[in-house]
């Protein structure tokens, strides 16, 4: 393909993403602001379930035909339970397994460039179909050299190469999403809960190095050193000899997917022990090393029979073996904190401490008034607290739909957002809670965070003396500066020197007044139509044109203050 001609596709790649986004656009604003500004909520309402379900069908057959970061976008969209409608979520899932093998001939070009010869002279043996074909990439089974292998002493491998043109797609991609970021920072709705232009960055940078192999080979290493004393998890060992940007090679260590349970008790392992310490794992990579596999579904993670098990491997018949760590979330320090404390909180049902901690970790703003939101989350956890998945699957669905939607409302009203760093680590708490509940339907996170929980207590008890001292040196440093602080405002206000900035109730006058505009556009609206239907009749002229005119008053009462994000 020409230069010419690849920008031609690269170009309606752009403009094919772009209008599917503008066309669900105009439907969301049509159906969630348009008609319940007229009264007809309902109709937005009655027919929001339906209408969610077509637009992930849609975007479903978007994302296969399209590929690239379109996938990935659908992977991430699946895995927002906790925000997205089951209508999307349910029709997204699985979406990687879809995902079209790219031609060998075309693969081998990529690789035998990268690694600068044949691929008969790279590897002893290479099989040219696929083991697994991802959006980015697809990996095949091969077999090292004699010189090869008895340098690293390894033999089997697994060769990932990226797809041909991976670049290039991504670029584009990138570009049409950082557009549409921009144009949520439009709709007030969402502008006011999360920094979409932020979240897109997020998502690029880690985009961007999942089509680094040498970044993803250095995760693998790093992950392993985290575990290298843990004798549950493993993960394969790097070739770097042959592993460049665009190839990677690595230990073959596929063993019994992790969500194969007839496969896990045909090998005498018990699916409700491996998720208890999946579970644990998960925990530890969040609070213990502050560097998570955000992409935890079951084709990346493998059960490992471990025969003669011995009290040093914990008394387990089995490991876990982790593979593909091109998406891995960093877990900074302030991040841990607050989750420590969600974490702790949750355990002991503490429903204030739940909202200190979100308001920490930033999803809930400090200005936030809590005091519903503490007593709803008090009565969750009186009504719900301790329940596994099979105990809440028998609660009338009445029940929780009544409290869903007297909850749903309340949060709904509070200042939310989604902080930066947080987009890989809900994937992977997602992935993982799923992933649980479909190894033991049982499963209780309630009973998985309480010994965790614990031992953060206990860790954390060992610096509550040095904590309390410290408190104790600040709060004495304030007490013997505060008279002489109250003495420099009382001379400021003898001086005349003390200012109040009104800006903050300026502004929210000139709201209320662009509001009392728009309610006098509509009853100007109402009249004129009115009117000018009683003087059809009599007066067609004049009938038709108080009609016709009534459409300005219409327009402004109805898009004047769309897509202004006011201050608060």
């Amino acid at each position: 393909m020409t230069d010419a001609a690849a920008q031609g596709v690269h170009r309606a790649r752009y403009r094919r993403i772009l209008s599917f986004a503008a066309r669900e656009f105009v439907k969301i604003w049509w159906f969630e602001l348009v008609l319940p500004r007229f009264g007809m909520t309902s109709i937005a309402e009655r027919t929001r379930g339906p209408r969610m379900q077509k637009f992930a069908r849609r975007f479903h057959g978007l994302a296969i035909e399209l590929g690239g970061l379109m996938i990935k976008v659908g992977q991430f969209m699946s895995s927002r339970l906790d925000v997205l409608p089951p209508e999307i979520t349910a029709e997204l899932e699985g979406l990687q397994d879809e995902v079209p093998a790219v031609p060998f001939a075309d693969l081998r070009v990529v690789a035998e460039a990268e690694l600068g010869m044949p691929l008969s002279q790279a590897y002893a043996w290479f099989d040219e179909t696929p083991v697994a074909a991802a959006s980015l990439g697809q990996a095949h089974r091969a077999r090292l050299s004699e010189v090869d292998a008895s340098d690293t002493g390894l033999e089997n491998v697994v060769v990932k190469v990226q797809r041909p043109g991976i670049d290039e797609i991504v670029a584009v991609d990138l570009a049409a999403l950082r557009r549409v970021g921009r144009w949520l920072t439009r709709v007030r709705l969402v502008a006011d809960r999360v920094d979409a232009p932020a979240l897109v960055e997020e998502f690029a940078h880690t985009s961007l190095e999942e089509i680094d192999y040498l970044h993803e080979a250095a995760s693998a290493e790093r992950f392993r050193e985290n575990f290298a004393d843990d004798a549950r998890v493993d993960a394969p060992e790097i070739v770097w000899e042959r592993s460049t940007r665009r190839v990677l090679t690595l230990s073959d260590v596929t063993a019994i997917k992790i969500n194969d349970t007839d496969a896990l008790r045909a090998a005498g392992i018990d699916p409700t022990e491996v998720a208890a310490v999946f579970a644990e794992v998960m925990f530890d990579q969040v609070f213990t090393h502050s560097f998570v596999h955000a992409d935890p579904h079951p084709g990346n993670i493998f059960v490992t029979p471990v025969p003669n098990a011995t009290s040093d491997a914990g008394g387990l018949n089995f490991r876990l073996t982790f593979i593909d760590f091109g998406m891995m979330a960093e877990v900074p320090d302030n991040l841990r904190n607050g989750l420590r404390t969600l974490l702790i909180a949750v355990a002991g049902r503490d429903s204030r401490g739940l909202v200190a901690a979100a308001k920490e970790i930033g999803v809930l703003l400090p200005s936030a008034d809590t005091n519903e939101l503490e007593r709803a989350l008090t009565t969750l956890f009186g009504r719900f607290g301790g329940m596994g998945f099979a105990e809440l699957s028998k609660v009338d669905p009445r029940e929780f739909k009544d409290f869903a939607d007297e909850f749903g409302d309340m949060v709904r009203s509070l200042p939310l957002q989604l902080p930066e760093n947080m987009l890989l680590l809900i994937r992977a708490v997602s992935l993982t809670s799923g992933m649980c509940s479909g190894l033991d339907p049982s499963f209780n996170v309630w009973d998985a965070a309480e010994p965790y929980a614990g031992r953060l207590l206990r860790d954390e008890s060992g610096n509550l003396i040095q904590d309390m001292a410290q408190q104790a040196m600040a709060t004495a440093a304030i007490t013997m500066r505060l008279p002489r602080r109250i003495d420099d405002i009382i001379t400021r206000i003898d001086d005349g020197n003390v200012s109040f900035d009104t800006s903050r109730l300026e502004r929210r006058l000139d709201r209320l007044e662009g509001i009392a505009r728009r309610i006098a556009s509509g009853v100007l609206f109402a009249a004129m139509l009115v009117g000018g239907a009683l003087l059809v009749t009599p007066l067609p002229p004049l009938g038709i044109t108080l009609i016709c005119v009534s459409a300005l008053p219409l327009l402004h009462a109805v898009f004047a203050g769309i897509g202004r994000r006011g201050p608060r």
